[in-house]
């Protein structure tokens, strides 16, 4: 077996191929569908949902941070509690309590930003504020 095939083969099961590659990309086009109507409501242009890193900058300015706390994300663990927060406070900036914002945005995301770009919560970003 010659070098080049026994890397491609190897490489093989690292890449976005196949069945995994198309359900990856399904998931990403409804999560972008899902925030492109969040950012709508809260004033954002909504095609900012569409570019990966730029999306979470914009979700933490909707969560009334300013867009450098999206680097929080990069640490490990302080990034999954940052993600809690600005979860709770996205909730409450549309009208959430904590218990939505903890299950529906924060554990079964793509649902529960579907709740909130598509029913009929307002944002008001005074009640993240006060």
């Amino acid at each position: 077996m010659d070098t080049l095939s026994r890397i491609t083969d190897r490489a093989d099961l690292f890449a976005l191929n196949g069945v995994t590659g198309v359900l990856t990309f399904a998931v990403y086009v409804v999560i972008v569908v899902a925030l492109w109507r969040v950012f709508s409501k809260a004033g954002y242009p909504g095609w900012l949902a569409i570019i990966p890193i730029v999306n979470v900058f914009t979700l933490v300015k909707i969560a009334g941070f300013s867009a450098w706390f999206g680097l929080l994300y990069i640490v490990p663990i302080l990034g999954f509690v940052f993600h809690l927060i600005v979860s709770l406070r996205v909730g409450r900036a549309f009208g959430h309590g904590a218990v939505f914002s903890v299950f529906f945005l924060w554990i079964f995301y793509i649902i529960g930003f579907f709740v909130v770009g598509f029913g009929s919560d307002t944002y008001d970003e005074r009640r993240i504020r006060s």
